[in-house]
């Protein structure tokens, strides 16, 4: 006998126990109160039998797929379901043909549900586009990807847009208990019991994915059942073997954009524990090391800048240490040196200088350095008044007060020291800005033949 040859209950009974598990109507639903909690639209809606076109976005096994078919039932409405791992385009067809056809025979109302939505491609989006613009389907799209970057824009503009969050611990474990005590769907007919911290394990490898939790139970449960029937205890060592291992969630889009943020922000924050788990987190998503060694090389400059110049080695030194080890070893690379950003003093000043230079050259156009400034170097340039009048400033000491800005910029700031080895910096600063120079040449003491020929070197 074949899955072909078995009957309905017989299939059922077969099928894993996260399908068995499903909850069949809104009150068997878990989780995610935000959005089909008590006083919720959603939840009014489907309360109401009203039905509109959404994406549901979130991780695997919080309860996308399991939502479409409650609102199915609870509404009465048609379902046709896709995955878009395995249906094209004329699948769509088909299935909005199909819900054309019921509306037309029996007005019954369709919802057309699409597994993995992000998987289809523009051309496949907006197949259902029309069908869902003239009412013939109501779509509900699912997917673990962020949908402003993998759904069309005039798709998602026509759907409610509702973000699920991976379930919480506590919740995986009520799911848990449920499966361990019914005993039409679940294991309560072969008294399967949880040592001490078994439930607690299940929930936290399942990482908010209730299809983890419940394969594990399953997986331990086959492999421990005594053949001639009885109960069983699964101890925790058991689920372990089963897990194997949490699963890592790291999408392409999505996560990769939230976690590098979050780790420039706990670089920024100077919590050196975060910095170092998010590069963790990144390397077991998939994330290339160089991207993050250059992000640090980024950061060196732009969040820590001369407050403490050697960061900038740091990061640079990792980058190079990455593309020399390569992977596993240059993790501790990496880890070295968001520890030592993190911890280093902080200082934006560079950013904002640039960042304020540049506006003025956006606002005023490239304005001509002082004629004193200007290369003297080749024939005709001193007719011109190019070099005129510099001071060399190694001839008065080192410094010598004069005009370095364009004419019209004089008096500009767009560098703060802040603190740090800048604040040694500050106080140079405050010299060369507020002090005017009574300073003369010593003799013979750094002085140029001609001081106003600065050639190649202005």
């Amino acid at each position: 006998m074949d899955l072909f040859s078995l009957s309905e209950d017989q299939q059922a009974a077969e099928a894993p126990l996260a399908a068995r598990m499903r909850p069949r109507t809104l009150a068997e639903f878990v989780g995610q109160e935000h959005i089909v909690g008590p006083g919720t639209v959603l939840r009014g809606a489907i309360e109401r039998g009203e039905l509109f076109s959404m994406i549901l976005w979130g991780p695997p096994g919080c309860g996308k797929t399991t939502l479409a078919r409650v609102i199915a039932a609870e509404t009465g409405a048609r379902l046709a379901q896709l995955s878009a791992v395995a249906s094209g385009t004329a699948d769509v067809r088909a299935a909005i043909k199909g819900a054309r056809e019921a509306r037309a025979l029996t007005a019954a109302r369709s919802i057309l549900f699409i597994d993995e939505i992000h998987r289809f491609n523009k051309a496949q989006q907006d197949a259902v586009l029309h069908a869902v613009e003239d009412g013939v389907v109501t779509l509900i799209g699912a997917t673990t990807e962020n949908p402003y970057f993998e759904v069309n824009s005039a798709l998602l503009s026509r759907c409610q847009l509702y973000r699920l969050e991976p379930l919480p611990a506590e919740q995986v474990g009520t799911l848990v208990r449920t499966a361990l005590a019914d005993e039409e769907r679940g294991l309560g007919a072969f008294g399967v019991t949880l040592e001490d911290g078994g439930e607690a394990f299940l929930a936290e490898v399942s990482r908010g994915d209730a299809r983890v939790a419940f394969n594990a139970l399953e997986t331990a449960w086959r492999s421990r059942a005594p053949r001639a029937g009885g109960g069983v205890m699964l101890s925790v060592a058991d689920l372990r073997d089963a897990a194997q291992k949490s699963p890592v969630a790291y999408d392409r889009e999505d996560a990769h954009y939230d976690t590098i943020s979050a780790f420039i922000k706990s670089l920024r924050g100077s919590d050196p524990d975060a910095a170092v788990y998010y590069v963790a987190s990144m390397l077991a998503g998939g994330e290339d090391p160089k991207f993050i060694a250059r992000r640090m090389i980024v950061f060196a400059s732009e969040d820590v800048g001369n407050a403490d110049p050697t960061a900038l080695q740091v990061a640079v030194a990792a980058s190079r240490a990455v593309e020399f080890v390569g992977l596993p070893e240059c993790r501790i690379n990496l880890s070295q040196a968001a520890v030592y950003l993190a911890l280093a003093p902080k200082s934006n000043a560079s950013y904002l200088a640039i960042d304020a230079a540049e506006a003025d050259v956006r606002r005023e156009g490239n304005q001509p350095p002082p004629p004193h400034l200007r290369d003297a170097s080749y024939r005709g340039a001193k007719e011109l008044g190019h070099g005129k009048g510099y001071k060399y400033p190694h001839s008065y000491g080192g410094w010598v007060a004069q005009h370095y800005l364009p004419e019209r910029l004089a008096g500009r700031r767009y560098y703060t020291a802040q603190r740090g080895v800048e604040a040694e910096m500050a106080r140079r600063l405050q010299e060369v800005r507020g002090a005017g120079s009574t300073l003369r040449p010593p003799d013979g003491a750094g002085a140029r033949p001609d001081e106003s020929d600065e050639g190649g070197e202005s």
